[in-house]
């Protein structure tokens, strides 16, 4: 060995390069504790990582479950307006009018106030934009049941102003029990840690709607179809009083 070596020199070396799109990479794993959820340990390390000052030609990017919610929802997000359009187009077409379905789509952003109320009572993350999507067709499903018994009622001949009433009345216990059979049957998924944030949206938003549906279709209703409370006839001053 000492004919053929003149001496030796240990230096380190990489044994296994990593690389993603053609790029070496170093990736750094870590996990949450037992009282922190995933979003939860994310959101605490984020801002100390990201304020890392990184050498020239170094790029850093999250990954793991960030990356894939991410990647889920722009995948979703390209779905989305063939998903509203095939909506709006069902319920053009199960009415056969313009101004019922406008209504029902009006109210749709209603649901929006409730979950986020909920989502800042809770503290949970938005995660849950299938949830959001559900939390839409539940409440145009109410708004639907509503307004077609009010074109009911005034297909049969009640006046329109004690239509918008009646009918208002007559559908209020069907909202509500269908609302909340929804909203007990997500109760038991705000324990799951995977499933609470779609819960907490449905059960906020729905929540929260469903009240806001049963004032707001019979005002716009009444506002698109110029319904208008019938004027009152008083008696004239010098009439004698009748008991």
């Amino acid at each position: 060995m000492a004919n053929l070596v003149s001496g030796f020199e240990p230096r380190l070396v990489e044994a296994l390069i990593h690389r993603r799109d053609r790029e070496r990479t170093i990736t750094v794993l870590g996990g949450a504790g037992g009282d922190l959820t995933a979003d939860e340990a994310f959101r605490s390390v984020r801002s100390d990582i990201e304020a890392i000052r990184l050498p020239e030609g170094y790029t850093m990017e999250w990954g793991g479950e960030f990356e894939s919610a991410g990647e889920a929802q722009a995948s979703l997000g390209k779905q989305l307006p063939l998903g509203f359009l095939v909506m709006l187009t069902i319920s053009i077409l199960m009415f056969n009018k313009v101004r019922q379905p406008l209504i029902l789509w009006l109210v749709v952003p209603m649901s929006v106030t409730g979950m986020v109320l909920d989502l800042l009572f809770t503290g949970l993350p938005f995660t849950a934009l299938l949830g959001f999507l559900s939390l839409s067709g539940m409440l145009m499903k109410n708004a639907i049941v509503l307004v077609e018994e009010i074109d009911q009622q005034r297909a049969e001949g009640v006046e329109d102003y004690q239509a918008v009433i009646d009918g208002s009345v007559s559908r209020l216990r069907p909202v509500v029990l269908a609302a909340g059979t929804t909203i007990f049957g997500m109760t038991p998924l705000i324990s799951d840690a995977f499933f609470a944030s779609m819960a907490v949206t449905i059960m906020g938003g729905l929540a929260f709607a469903s009240i806001l549906t049963l004032v707001a279709v019979p005002v716009l209703y009444a506002l698109f179809f110029l319904i208008k409370p019938p004027k009152q006839e008083n008696a004239p001053s010098g009439s004698p009083a009748t008991a």
